[in-house]
């Protein structure tokens, strides 16, 4: 079975760096895994492809040889096992409650004895029936990963507990819905949110476990990083694509190209949040 990037560098005490891919173009998974990145975040809880895209995805990021982090929904333990199966390195399991809803996700993302997945066996993950059974198993229980996201105030206060949780393997607080669900949406640098990633790292620590983070600047990077946090994220390509077309945009201004952006139905405002 492939050995997992991540793995291999947490596990020997160096950081490694993700970033999140939202569009379906293999050829980005494909360039990310060439540029030496351990990590790709594929996020289906909130994007809208299918299983057999996101296998066409991992399989375009084998050329790099990089790990592919994928989020299911709440809730979709079966489906985490498919992901597996398709070529995920991680489950990163969002709005986690309680140490038993994390136990249910160990359940279905490890094989026995450290959970209950079923066996296939004729999937990329093994892959295709090439490697024996007993070997498989016992490798995809040490290659693979299972990271928690902690979402709510509720949550980070099980965080102990939650990380205390066999086949656990990383924490991570979700600072997006965090600040929604706590009423500062988007404030990412209020104290609730610091307090609240300092008690899942602390969690973490007293449990001998690893702790993920994503980060907006290279400085919060490092911050993260000198606190002990294992996997960081930076990046996502929507992202780089829109700053790279208002760039375009801002540019083209200068010159007297001016674009109008379609105003929404019944307002003055244009879906890029402008005005007219």
């Amino acid at each position: 079975m492939r050995a997992s990037r991540v793995l291999g560098k947490v596990r020997s005490g160096e950081p490694a760096l993700g970033i999140a891919l939202h569009l379906t173009d293999p050829s980005v998974y494909e360039m990310a895994g060439l540029m030496g990145f351990d990590a790709i975040w594929m996020d289906m809880e909130h994007h809208f492809y299918g299983l057999e895209t996101a296998a066409n995805l991992m399989r375009a990021s084998r050329v790099g040889d990089v790990d592919i982090v994928c989020r299911p929904g709440k809730g979709e333990f079966m489906r985490m096992a498919r992901m597996l199966e398709a070529g995920a390195t991680g489950i990163m399991y969002p709005r986690c409650d309680s140490a038993d809803e994390a136990r249910e996700v160990v359940k279905w993302a490890k094989y026995a004895p450290v959970g209950k997945r079923g066996f296939d066996g004729s999937n990329p993950d093994v892959p295709y029936m090439l490697t024996p059974m007993a070997q498989y198993v016992r490798e995809a229980n040490e290659q693979t990963f299972v990271l928690i996201q902690l979402e709510e105030p509720h949550a980070v206060a099980q965080a102990e507990a939650i990380a205390a949780v066999p086949g656990v393997d990383m924490l991570m607080l979700g600072p997006a819905d965090f600040s929604v669900l706590t009423g500062i949406p988007g404030q990412f640098g209020h104290a609730s949110i610091g307090d609240a990633i300092g008690r899942v790292a602390a969690a973490a620590r007293s449990q001998g476990k690893h702790w993920a983070a994503t980060c907006g600047t290279p400085e919060q990077a490092k911050r993260y990083i000198d606190l002990g946090a294992s996997l960081v994220f930076h990046g996502c390509d929507i992202v780089f694509v829109k700053n790279g077309l208002e760039q375009v945009r801002a540019a083209m201004r200068e010159v007297g190209l001016k674009l109008e952006p379609p105003a929404r139905s019944g307002s003055g405002r244009s879906y890029l949040g402008g005005t007219r």
